[in-house]
């Protein structure tokens, strides 16, 4: 087995070690697969990456191996990478990898990440949130063609409030519809753009869509997911590479090749062709970022109607307007004291 390769990535130097080392068995693909992967889609990761912060999901034997989630840079980094410091919701602060550039990337492969969760900010402007992710997430008794059509209505929802979406698959069980946004809202704005989303998909298709952030409320329904937008959440990126042993990649595709693609089939042996052969599909994506004022406005109305805000994450301290914080099955209700009737 080859101890390291050295790759030498416009200008930069990377060193990727035991390149031979096997990372997905399922067609025994291995590190170097997955860097050579990442490198045949640079221009389109790039498009949508580039100056985000990463959170790694390190995979140090492979896929289906070992795991830990690492927030932060380690020590050894080379003096030549970007990092930038973020905060996790409960307000503790890391220095963050920063996709600055393909080398990053490979940097990343090399210490055996299988997934970058990505922030939705740019290392120039933390402040501006501009992206809204729409996670259509299938409950228990739901599939993909469910969550399919849930896509195709949340994009006409969306098309009849003026807002241009796109669409990739989650590299797992669902999709994941994504807005570029214009440079004037923070995350509190787009979480709350994302609840009234929410809840008005449920409203127009109760049967179909759920809002309801507590499981046992959810039945058979399309989750949209509007916590992953909370701030400081994040979100696994476009063109990323899923540690299953398949090695699926959560691939960016064209609205009309929803109906006929298949999300397993998308993985590292085959996102690259489908690249050359059509192009990004979202190569406009940062061309033309899109206002998020209907939602907000939509949101406006739901408070102004005494709708309370949904509920954060466990993790989150306490929000304004936000509901008790607990399932309602577990709810405790004061029951009367019949003799207080007397």
């Amino acid at each position: 087995m080859t101890e390291e390769t050295i790759l030498d990535l416009d200008g930069t130097e990377v060193a990727v070690s035991h390149p031979d080392k096997v990372y997905f068995s399922k067609r025994g693909e291995t590190k170097m697969d997955l860097v050579r992967y990442y490198l045949a889609v640079a221009g389109p990761i790039m498009n949508t990456l580039k100056d985000r912060p990463l959170l790694m999901e390190r995979y140090p034997n492979g896929a289906g191996g070992k795991s830990w989630f690492q927030k932060r840079v380690p020590k050894t980094a080379p003096p030549w990478l970007t990092t930038m410091e973020v905060s996790t919701p409960n307000g503790t602060t890391s220095d963050a990898l920063v996709a600055a550039d393909m080398a990053h990337i490979v940097w990343g492969v090399n210490l055996g990440c299988l997934g970058f969760h990505v922030w939705p900010i740019r290392a120039c402007d933390p402040d501006i949130t501009d992206e809204l992710r729409i996670d259509l997430d299938p409950s228990p008794g739901v599939g993909y063609p469910e969550v399919r059509h849930a896509a195709v209505l949340t994009r006409e929802l969306l098309a009849e409030l003026g807002i241009e979406a796109y669409v990739k698959t989650s590299g797992s069980r669902g999709l994941h519809i994504y807005v570029s946004l214009l440079h004037r809202w923070d995350g509190y704005e787009v979480r709350a753009a994302a609840v009234a989303l929410a809840r008005e998909m449920e409203r127009r298709y109760p049967e179909q869509i759920t809002a309801q952030w507590w499981k046992e409320e959810r039945g058979a329904r399309v989750f949209v997911d509007f916590n992953q937008n909370a701030p400081h959440k994040t979100v696994f990126g476009a063109w990323c590479v899923r540690p299953r042993v398949g090695a699926q990649v959560s691939t960016p595709i064209f609205w009309d090749e929803l109906m006929t693609v298949v999300p397993d089939e998308l993985t590292i042996a085959t996102v690259p062709a489908r690249v050359a052969e059509r192009g990004d599909p979202w190569a406009e994506y940062n061309a033309r970022p899109q206002s998020l004022e209907p939602l907000l406005e939509m949101s406006r109305r739901d408070m102004a109607n005494g709708l309370m805000d949904a509920p954060w994450p466990p993790v989150y301290p306490k929000q304004p307007n936000e509901p008790p914080r607990v399932a309602p099955s577990r709810a405790k209700h004061t029951e009367p004291d019949p003799a207080d009737a007397s």
